[in-house]
């Protein structure tokens, strides 16, 4: 799926929502937003006011349009912003279509299916050129996945079974080798049919802070609502006649529709802006936590660190030549698969030309590595006149403890060597020949660049950082250095995460974490934002309410700031908005009672030309400025990491100046327009 933005100007989007915006006139759509739905009701009523009232034909006719105009604006605020969601959905169901599985039987056999038969436990065969049919964790094999159907990534994958990569998605392509497939989710409950609902906006739920905003709207409204109808008949005040198209058109006026005719199309548009990263947002809520959060957990491995540990020296013990080493290391490693593994090789042939040899023939026995013994090597017979021979390399204390079980000595340099890796943030693995030490290979695991200056951004931003890793101490304070984070976990845990989260969270602040292994399934389920990885496992996955198409962990910066300009945006609407109603009301009421309280006059500062074009043109502004901020609610406030207290400043000055002054000047503009052209 290509999650590139769409345009707001796009034809086919802006004439659907045209069409839309006249069905969300429903009533019952419009309960949803209660200042909204007085609006649509004050406008039907002005509509009668037709052919009871005794003024202008021409100026009711006006003044109820627009307020039904205003109704539209607003639904066309939130058809855009639901329209955009659409078209990538659309695009993603163009990149279905029925596809084949080969099943495996009971009695191991492969038959024939249909996609959409496949249910959960079922175990499927895909090869190289076919699409995977749903999706599932991989159980044999491993292959190279085109997964730019969901990412938009051109760059293939590896997915293999076992480990925290072994989740595949269904719609994605195998383009080596085969895989066997153990399907995890029932047709129609797939990630990419979640997907699709959730772009669709289908399962958008107010979040608590939106809630609590239409709640004060809805206050507000109900305040000017009771203050209008208490007014005698007819407006009679003071001895002031106000016809109920001028009260209808004071109450719309002054009640905030500006902020409760774009509330719906922020909060769409903020998942929006996430799905555009390559973020997928299970819920408007953890958009908004997003924006709120002060404390971030990454996991250290693929987050600050590239993630794959590089052999980059061999340090030989005392009396041991480094071609020897280097040898020893090379011959231990030629069946190692892992990316440590590989690198060692490499290194030994670029230092010392050591090629490959052919270590098939019978006398040759690699031993592989276990979490038991955390050691790997290879055991070679005697043969022509070659003595047998036992290479290991592997964690230290565990090498230490195989050479001294064979009667050898653990050299006290090589000890030190071993310090020094560790607390320069390496990892060592001490290489042995049955009962000698013959040094240590230095594997570094490479920070990212650039990776200190965005959590200094993040602190910048007020959030704090801390590593989880499963390194020692040593190791991880000197990564923990090198990276720029405040605080590190070391040696963690799935227990010691969610402990942290819980001790952080009690503590009253809100934490956001990465991950993407099923070990890390619980510490995101209790993360206010859990941020899991796409290549991660189907546990991750469903624990998070986050899913970063693009498994790039460092993208939670970009997910806060989407988050902080999402609650940024409703908040400086809504103090542009409330603002335009203090303004609105200073422009019309002196130009309503002037004629009648000629002591006011010096208030009509704007000079309104009568009462009835101060009303027409504050109802003509009321509905113009919904559409002029479609754009900023799509697109959102810009956000810059200030501080709370200076980003408040500037946009109560920029916002509430703005909300008060614009009004002044758009509403003199039109009473200017419409009595050039005599509309009243």
């Amino acid at each position: 799926m290509s999650t590139k933005a769409v345009s707001l100007f796009d034809r086919e989007i802006l004439l659907k929502a045209i069409a839309d915006s006249f069905r969300k006139l429903n009533p019952r759509h419009q309960l949803k937003n209660p200042v909204m739905f007085v609006t649509l009701v004050g406008a039907i009523l002005t509509f009668f006011q037709l052919f009871t009232s005794k003024e202008p034909f021409g100026y009711v006719l006006q003044i109820a349009l627009w307020l039904l105009f205003t109704v539209l604006f607003a639904n066309f605020a939130e058809a855009v912003a639901e329209g955009r969601g659409k078209a990538q959905a659309r695009a993603l169901r163009a990149s279905r279509r029925q596809l084949v599985a080969q099943r495996r039987r009971k009695d191991g056999g492969f038959e024939q299916v249909d996609a959409t038969e496949l249910r959960k436990g079922d175990v499927v065969r895909v090869v190289a050129g076919e699409q995977i049919p749903g999706d599932g964790d991989v159980v044999e094999g491993a292959a190279s996945v085109d997964e730019s159907a969901i990412t938009g990534e051109s760059a293939p994958v590896i997915r293999e079974a076992g480990g925290d990569r072994c989740a595949v998605t269904g719609g994605t392509r195998v383009l080596s080798d085969q895989l066997l497939i153990s399907i995890t989710a029932d047709p129609g409950e797939g990630f990419l049919d979640h997907m699709i609902s959730l772009v669709e906006g289908a399962t958008r739920q107010k979040t608590p802070n939106e809630i609590a905003l239409t709640i004060l709207l809805s206050a507000l409204t109900f305040i000017f609502l009771l203050v209008i109808i208490t007014l005698k008949p007819y407006g009679i005040y003071a001895g002031v006649g106000f016809s109920i198209t001028a009260l209808i058109a004071l109450l719309v006026c002054l009640i905030p529709t500006t902020i409760g005719g774009l509330l719906s199309a922020i909060g769409i548009a903020g998942m929006d802006r996430l799905l555009q990263r390559n973020v997928l947002a299970m819920s408007g809520r953890a958009v908004e936590a997003a924006g709120d959060i002060d404390v971030l957990l990454l996991d250290k491995t693929g987050t600050i660190t590239l993630g794959n540990r590089m052999a980059t020296e061999f340090l030989p013990a005392p009396g041991i030549a480094i071609s020897r080493l280097a040898d020893a290391a090379q011959l231990a490693s030629l069946a190692d698969e892992t990316p440590e593994g590989r690198s060692i090789v490499v290194l030994a042939k670029e230092e010392f030309n050591l090629r490959g040899r052919d270590l098939a023939a019978p006398h040759v026995q690699f031993v592989p590595f276990t979490a038991q013994t955390r050691m790997s090597g290879v055991d070679l017979a005697a043969i022509d006149g070659q003595p047998a021979r036992s290479i290991r390399k592997g964690a230290a204390e565990n090498v230490r403890a195989w050479v001294e079980n064979q009667g050898g000595q653990y050299p006290s340099a090589v000890a030190g060597a071993v310090d020094a890796i560790a607390r320069e943030g390496g990892t060592p693995l001490v290489v042995a020949e049955d009962r000698e030490v013959l040094g240590v290979v230095f594997l570094k695991d490479v920070v990212k660049g650039g990776i200190k200056e965005r959590f200094g951004q993040l602190r910048a931003m007020g959030i704090r950082t801390v590593m989880i890793t499963g390194d020692n101490p040593l190791t991880a304070a000197a990564i923990a250095a090198e990276s720029g984070v405040d605080d590190y976990l070391a040696q963690a845990t799935p227990e010691m995460k969610l402990r942290r989260i819980r001790e952080e969270q009690s503590a009253g602040h809100l934490v956001a974490m990465t991950g993407d292994g099923t070990n890390d399934a619980p510490a995101l389920a209790q993360a206010d934002v859990g941020v899991a990885m796409n290549t991660g496992t189907q546990a991750a996955k469903e624990a998070g309410n986050m899913v970063d198409l693009d498994s790039n962990p460092t993208k939670l910066l970009d997910i806060v700031e989407i988050g902080k300009q999402l609650l940024i945006t409703r908040g400086a609407l809504t103090t542009f908005s409330i603002a335009n109603d203090v303004a609105k009301y200073f422009a019309i009421i002196p130009a309503m009672l002037v004629g009648v309280f000629p002591a006011i006059a010096p208030l009509n500062i704007m000079g309104l030309a009568s009462p009835l074009s101060a009303i027409l043109s504050a109802v003509i502004f009321n509905a113009l400025i919904i559409v002029a901020l479609i754009p900023l609610a799509l697109r959102g406030v810009a956000y810059r990491p200030i501080g709370a207290a200076a980003m408040l400043r500037r946009n109560l000055f920029i916002y509430g100046f703005g909300g008060i002054l614009i009004p002044f000047i758009g509403i003199k503009l039109i009473d200017v327009l419409i009595n050039a052209i005599h509309l009243v």
